[in-house]
């Protein structure tokens, strides 16, 4: 890294906002947030900070950076965006940290590649055959047949639809898993109901597998153990609530099924 290549720039807030804003992202595709720290940790000591004190968790980003004159900049950004998973921008974003701190590139180019990495969004086409994949995938790997298989892929593609299409318009995470399990679950033991040779359990099984948030409660465990209980508490307790909230759908479903007969 060439310290003296690019100074600490004239308005020394925008860096850190853009840097804040490189943490919200990465945040919003799954990253854990030792992760994030450590990045806004380093990006900023690349720029000449002489220190950065950064404190993440899943619904807040606390950064000050002290400048070489001495000066202290304090930032916060709160997060209501629920957190995803996105691999791709994750590691796009990783890239763009490892090449500023090597050779800190300038703030204007850093900001439009922060822009351009975030508006990136995958090929719906690509997206939704992975949900079906998975789904039939999951249902065929748990005992279902053939067509348990077929029937958990084309609702894989409704649960898709209802990510991409009506989760924006839900922040509440529980809510959203609540109301779609529901949804699912009546519409798969309807099918059974008029199709007696398909398992709605399997059905079902390869399903969930879509709505589980398993990458979440990883991070939970890896923060934990990496030093940062809290953020580790919260990511579990919001794990656990949102498969509550699975849970409560699917079983709803098979109760209003069975109290009308079906």
């Amino acid at each position: 890294m060439n310290a003296d290549k690019i100074p600490v720039p004239a308005q020394p807030e925008v860096l850190l906002h853009c840097l804040m804003d490189i943490a919200e992202a990465l945040l919003a595709v799954g990253a854990e947030v030792n992760r994030v720290e450590d990045t806004l940790t380093r990006m900023g000591t690349a720029y000449g900070a002489v220190r950065m004190n950064a404190f993440v968790i899943t619904s807040s980003i606390v950064v000050t950076m002290t400048l070489p004159s001495g000066r202290d900049i304090t930032q916060t950004r709160r997060i209501l965006t629920p957190g995803g998973t996105d691999f791709t921008v994750l590691e796009a974003l990783n890239d763009l940290s490892r090449r500023c701190c090597a050779d800190p590139i300038p703030l204007d180019e850093l900001r439009r590649e922060v822009a351009q990495i975030t508006a990136e969004a995958p090929k719906p086409l690509l997206v939704y055959l992975g949900s079906a994949l998975a789904a039939g995938s999951c249902a065929l790997f748990f005992g279902g047949s053939m067509t348990d298989g077929l029937v958990a892929a084309l609702f894989g593609l409704v649960i898709c639809r209802l990510q991409r299409h009506f989760g924006p318009q839900c922040p509440n995470r529980l809510v959203f898993n609540l109301l779609s399990a529901l949804a699912v679950g009546i519409s798969i033991t309807l099918c059974a109901f008029f199709l007696p040779e398909l398992h709605s359990d399997k059905i079902l099984i390869g399903d969930i597998m879509l709505l589980i948030p398993g990458l979440a409660m990883t991070n939970a465990v890896r923060d934990t153990m990496v030093g940062s209980p809290i953020s580790g508490a919260m990511r579990l307790i919001e794990t656990l609530l949102w498969a509550g909230a699975l849970a409560m759908g699917f079983m709803s479903a098979f109760l209003l099924m069975g109290g009308i007969g079906l």
